[in-house]
């Protein structure tokens, strides 16, 4: 049974116990009780947590902590493009503010241009003098696209970061020849004429680019395609995915399944011929309080009813994993093959008086919760989960930055990335858990949330997060397999479920030294504040 089958089954009727009752088996590795009846704001309740050091498992791919940047509302211009003449600081048109940000977070992965915009983008109209480029209707999103903000730009953009690139071609409304000659302009070293016109255009080496997605959700705006042609689709597309630098392997990224659309997946993985061309497939998942998309809840004006449903769907990610893994543990029982998150995080309704095309939300401790649960779940996936994208970068969604003229905000959700990353390129630990429930009304979920890492110096990093609003946790801690001379800590934590940053007080809720831990032997307690995120080092 995994983490959201469990769940589930607290859901239905086991949490519904009006005394606290044993410490309940729920999962292998898992292990939860189920809380008492009723309970107070004050009560601090017990959970334990044992991090197996000595059973080190699969790499934390960094491209795990990775983001996501589309044509979209104010995302690329204002968000990150001002242009070279704007007044706000910027490096050749890209502000400084927002690079230096995003740098602190050390952004593995980019992803551009989309998202449904991939698939009506045709990268010639993002390249040459840019007052030369053709501007053209975001038939996505709405407005006008300048194309002040192409190909150069865009590589420009994830080199100065020192990210890879993920682009994400067009098989939409685009053809194989284009998107052979995308691919040859970015990656040939030749002497031919697409190499020479990027050349003339003022790149004279190639840029090294590691990913390309062939397509987006080709399911829903990408064509509304059937399984089927999308096969035969990405068998012909792929075919064309040319590499032009020696020993270097373009990896190409399958337009998967979103939520449970399991027969997307079967489609993909039943197919040899599409898996030998491909090695990843993605899958897109999005998290809204409601689960309605007409009605999907406030950013920022909600009770604990809501709160708790956000968890309560944001949990599925776990089942999702699962059987999207165990459908292609079928044909790939050596995990050759990535699942990447290309796309996850929270989606709410959009702000009274925003424009409601362009998906700006603010960002609350709510979504610091749902980052830590996520990044928690994709630490134990690890052995097939090698990427994921937050949606989105700057200004959409769950943006960790907003911006608003030369104003610069990191949300709750940037500090979780910031205090997580030190997780990127570590090594996943096996951990157990014994957590009560956290119930509003019938459903349940687990109030703790963990995951553990080593890294190259011998430091072992958890991170936890306690998901019930109201209630501390007291949760002892044992590290098998490390002795550990040092522990350090950080928290994140705000006075109400909807803290926030503003442009106006921007400071509001950001990260700060834990200590509230003590040691007894090889144990440590830890308080866990209510609605918290914490991070614990231990430094041999």
């Amino acid at each position: 049974m995994n983490l959201f089958e469990a769940v589930r089954k607290v859901s239905l009727g086991l949490a519904r116990a009006k005394e606290a009752s044993r410490p309940v088996a729920l999962a292998a590795g898992v292990v939860f009780a189920i809380g008492a009846g009723t309970s107070t704001a004050q009560d601090t309740r017990s959970a334990e947590l044992i991090v197996r050091a000595d059973q080190p498992k699969a790499q934390i791919h960094p491209h795990v902590y990775g983001h996501f940047a589309e044509h979209l509302g104010r995302l690329i211009y204002e968000g990150i493009w001002v242009g070279e003449d704007s007044t706000i600081p910027n490096t050749r048109g890209l502000r400084n503010d927002v690079l230096e940000a995003l740098k602190q977070i050390k952004v593995p992965v980019l992803r551009w241009p989309g998202g449904c915009f991939a698939d009506e983008y045709h990268w010639r109209d993002g390249i040459g003098p840019r007052d030369q480029r053709p501007k053209r209707v975001n038939a996505s999103w709405g407005g006008v696209d300048t194309n002040a903000f192409g190909t150069h730009e865009f590589f420009d953009l994830v080199e100065l970061l020192g990210a890879e690139a993920y682009v994400n071609v067009n098989m939409g409304t685009g053809t194989t020849q284009e998107m052979m000659d995308w691919i040859e302009y970015m990656t040939s070293d030749s002497q031919s004429t697409l190499a020479d016109e990027r050349r003339k255009n003022g790149r004279d080496k190639p840029w090294k680019i590691t990913y390309i997605g062939l397509g987006n959700e080709m399911w829903g705006c990408g064509g509304n395609m059937r399984p089927e042609f999308y096969v035969d689709e990405y068998r012909k597309f792929s075919t064309f995915v040319k590499d032009h630098v020696p020993n270097v392997k373009l990896q190409r990224i399958a337009s998967g399944p979103h939520d449970d659309r399991y027969d997307w997946s079967e489609a993909l993985m039943g197919m040899p011929e599409v898996t030998k061309h491909m090695e990843a497939m993605s899958l897109h998942f999005y998290t809204l309080p409601t689960s309605d998309w007409k009605v999907k809840g406030s950013a920022t004006q909600f009770g604990e009813d809501q709160w708790h449903t956000t968890l309560v769907r944001t949990l599925r990610m776990d089942d999702y994993l699962h059987k999207h893994s165990a459908i292609m543990d079928k044909v790939d029982p050596e995990k050759k093959l990535g699942l990447y998150v290309a796309e996850w995080g929270t989606w709410y309704d959009a702000e009274p008086g925003k424009d409601q095309g362009a998906l700006y939300q603010q960002s609350t401790v709510r979504d610091a919760i749902v980052a830590g649960i996520n990044l928690n779940l994709f630490h134990q996936h690890s052995d097939r989960v090698r990427m994921a994208n937050i949606a989105q970068v700057v200004n959409v969604l769950q943006a960790v930055i907003l911006t608003n003229k030369e104003k610069m905000v990191l949300t709750p959700t940037y500090h979780v990335f910031d205090m997580y990353k030190v997780h990127q390129g570590a090594t996943s630990l096996p951990t157990e858990l014994d957590t009560p429930a956290y119930r509003f009304g019938a459903a349940s979920v687990p109030a703790v949330s963990a995951s553990a890492s080593k890294d190259a110096n011998g430091v072992v990093h958890v991170s936890l997060v306690n998901l019930d609003p109201k209630r501390p946790v007291s949760l002892g801690i044992r590290v098998q397999g490390v002795q550990a001379k040092k522990v350090t800590g950080q928290v994140l934590t705000g006075a109400a479920m909807n803290t926030m940053n503003t442009f106006e007080s921007p400071n509001v809720i950001r990260p700060a030294a834990f200590k509230a831990f003590k040691r007894s032997g090889e144990r440590l307690t830890v308080d866990l504040p209510s609605k918290s995120v914490v991070t614990l080092a231990f430094s041999p």
